[in-house]
């Protein structure tokens, strides 16, 4: 590597991950490396990452750090496997998938019937219209001879015994003998933090096996804008992202069809949810357009895609199904969430909320049915939180705050690493419950009134933050895990900008949350956050608990159906085309009304 570049750009260089969410900007300082052997001078962000103990021992945030001679550095492991919903809310459906086998026996030739390989094979099936390319005939030829070779082994019958392979009228293979019963697919949820593939058997219509993993392309940042800024300023950004979004979808692909004892090639379609940007990236598409006004996409739809086109080795020609998108950002995953989740067949007014960071928002109002998308932030994820991490063993997923301890749900059943954002909604809204955290979203001092003394030693000072430490690590708040002033900000801002988004779409339909019948909340995280936490901090409706259904990887279940039933498919198109997409960013009151949710309820 040239001198000078970054511990951060030698680690991506040579292919070792690093726990990064800001793309190498020094704002998440979650790129922690330790230098064992060798000199890197501190930065001028590294104290605010590390205490001056840390940084005696060699600790340096990657990005920042640059090298000027020959080292050796320790890189913590990345978790690659966090803790995520892969099932969600859906629907019992028809099975009809596109892709479907017909064992058929053909007649040998004859001088007096010389039809061709083909001819006799449409001739067999005509109830379809079978199109075929020179690949698929080399196959064919080779299939009918290796097929008449077995009937003649086992009965001596004569004439050939094979397996047509069709999607929709696509020929895509002709397997010897009868094959009808192995006939796979595999379903993606491509997130930008986590990625979902279950195999499924589309003769039966019930899954295999599933798997998931982080998204590789997290190095580039967490949220969708910090990797469109990345291929703006580096031209070799996008082939990278286009890679390791290839790298990762294989990778699953290969675990699930393992796992499901089937072979890669039995898979014979795929089917992919993801926002704009993540199939953007997927396809190699630039995404520069996606993150500045107009934000136009490519396309809204893509036809005639293979597996290939993903970088899925399965069936050489398996076709891949992508969802259609509503917007740049209301993607793919939120028209397939909102089909599992039969948002168009519920007179009922529902809300469906997907919280990340960019959250989705589809309201249901009788027969309309309307989507904005929200800025919320990174803080969700567990980045800009001083103490966040991703979900996984080690990160708080739960508080409870009593009058003398603060008790801690921890992943994994282990010591406390990090929060999770479940974990931070919860302990702000526990905070807020305790007179901890006053409406303004300001932390209290340890002398106000009404602060219980099991509590107020909680509260100190992390240089001139004030924080209130969750769990002690010796005495000295700064190795401790604790949430600072600055942590519950950047939770306002993330909730407000949500609940600003959902609050103008219910307005525009003269609705107000009381109206909200039933409120689903999307995703990974939604399915861990806690509905009366939710409603505590103002994060969605003040409605009845009950009401609140954790909808879990809906995304996901709408790229099963995809697979499984052709009418589901109709059916997500049909939604593109009656969404109403409302645009916040040129509302003039837009400003006004996230100042006005910025504060907790009372």
């Amino acid at each position: 590597m040239p001198v000078g570049a970054t511990l951060f750009d030698a680690a991506s260089w040579n292919g070792i991950a690093v726990d990064s969410t800001c793309g190498g900007h020094g704002t998440c300082r979650k790129c922690r490396m330790r230098v064992v052997e060798g000199d890197v001078a501190v930065s001028r962000l590294d104290p605010r990452a590390f205490g001056p103990d840390e940084l005696r021992d060699g600790w340096r945030l990657a990005c920042r750090a640059r090298a000027e001679q020959d080292l050796r550095v320790e890189v913590p492991p990345l978790v690659t496997r966090p803790k995520a919903a892969t099932v969600g809310v859906g629907r019992q459906v028809i099975l009809r998938p596109a892709v479907q086998k017909r064992c058929v026996t053909l007649p040998e030739p004859t001088l007096s019937d010389q039809r061709t390989d083909l001819e006799r094979l449409r001739d067999a099936l005509p109830d379809l219209e079978l199109r075929a390319d020179l690949p698929v005939i080399r196959d064919l030829s080779r299939a009918l001879r290796a097929g008449a070779a077995d009937n003649a082994d086992a009965a001596g019958a004569v004439g050939s015994t094979v397996t047509a392979v069709v999607v929709d009228d696509v020929l895509v293979d002709v397997e010897p003998g009868d094959t009808s019963g192995r006939l796979f697919g595999i379903a993606f949820d491509l997130g930008t933090t986590t990625v979902v593939a279950t195999l499924l058997d589309l003769a039966t219509g019930t899954p295999v096996a599933v798997a998931s993993l982080l998204n590789p392309q997290q190095p580039f940042g967490a949220d969708v804008i910090t990797r469109i800024s990345a291929t703006m300023m580096d031209v070799d950004a996008l082939d990278r992202l286009t890679a390791l979004a290839h790298d990762a979808l294989d990778q699953l692909a290969g675990e699930v069809c393992a796992d499901g004892g089937v072979d890669r090639g039995e898979v014979y379609e795929i089917a992919l949810a993801g926002n704009a940007t993540m199939t953007h990236l997927a396809l190699g598409l630039d995404p520069e357009p996606l993150g500045v006004a107009p934000f136009i996409m490519a396309s809204r739809s893509f036809d005639a895609l293979t597996a290939v086109d993903l970088g899925v080795r399965v069936h050489p020609r398996a076709r891949a199904y992508v969802f259609p998108a509503l917007g740049a950002y209301v993607g793919g995953d939120i028209v397939s969430g909102a089909l599992a989740s039969g948002m168009d067949r519920d007179r009922r007014i529902r809300l469906f909320i997907d919280i990340g960071t960019n959250c989705e928002i589809l309201l249901a109002a009788g027969d309309r049915l309307f989507a904005t998308a929200a800025p919320a932030g990174p803080a969700f994820e567990g980045a800009a939180i001083r103490c966040g991490m991703r979900a996984a063993p080690g990160a708080v997923e739960g508080v409870k705050i009593s009058d003398e301890d603060v008790l801690l749900q921890v992943i994994g059943d282990v010591a406390p690493v990090g929060l999770a954002g479940s974990g931070l909604v919860d302990a702000v809204a526990a905070m807020v419950a305790a007179g901890l955290v006053d409406a303004s979203g300001r932390l209290v001092t340890p002398d106000a009134a009404g602060v219980p003394p099991g509590l107020a030693d909680r509260l100190r000072q992390v240089g001139q933050e004030r924080v209130f430490v969750l769990h002690f690590r010796g005495d000295d708040p700064v190795d401790s895990l604790y949430l600072s002033q600055r942590d519950i900000r950047e939770l306002q801002f993330a909730k407000a900008a949500i609940a600003t988004g959902w609050t103008l779409l219910l307005e525009e339909q003269g609705l107000t949350g009381e109206d909200v019948a039933q409120v689903l909340l999307a995703g990974s995280f939604g399915s861990y956050l806690a509905p009366a936490a939710a409603v505590r901090i103002g994060l969605v409706p003040d409605v009845a608990l009950l009401r609140i259904v954790s909808a879990g990887n809906v995304a996901g279940e709408g790229a099963k159906m995809a697979l499984l039933s052709l009418r589901e498919r109709a059916a997500a198109q049909a939604l593109v085309e009656e969404v109403h997409y409302v645009e916040l960013s040129d509302r003039a009151d837009f400003n006004d009304r996230f100042v006005d949710r910025l504060a907790f309820p009372v």
